[in-house]
């Protein structure tokens, strides 16, 4: 005979502390709930019943409303900082690269050396008398 095996599902217990910090993070602006369910895999419905009980907003009688709109504005936005910044870093790297260029240039043709070199001794007129 086969023995009765049932499907054994785990049920998760999150703590108070938990659940308003992720409330707080919801109402800062920070996330949005499909971003927390995304980010602590802690489903969307148990996230709106925490900001019901825990909310500030709540206690004096607001209503909170998110449209799906905001979530998809924000990613887009943050999508945009990062070409952004990337763009940025593109353009240091190349300044950088230039520079370099233009150290090695120098040393080549005109024997002046630019780049720190830690093994050569301080200067006498930088060095301080004693």
């Amino acid at each position: 005979m086969k023995a009765n095996l049932r499907r054994i599902q785990k049920q998760r217990t999150y703590s108070d502390e938990f659940k308003k910090q992720l409330v707080s993070e919801f109402e800062s602006g920070k996330y949005s709930v499909l971003e927390l369910d995304q980010l602590y895999g802690v489903s969307y419905q148990s996230i709106y019943n925490w900001i019901y009980k825990f909310s500030i907003f709540n206690k004096k009688g607001y209503r909170i409303v998110e449209h799906q709109l905001s979530g998809q504005k924000k990613v887009k936005e943050l999508e945009a900082k990062i070409k952004n910044l990337e763009a940025s870093l593109g353009r240091k790297q190349i300044m950088i690269d230039y520079l370099e260029a233009m150290m090695e240039v120098a040393k080549e043709e005109l024997d002046i050396d630019i780049k720190k070199n830690y093994a050569t001794p301080p200067s006498k007129g930088l060095s301080k008398k004693k």
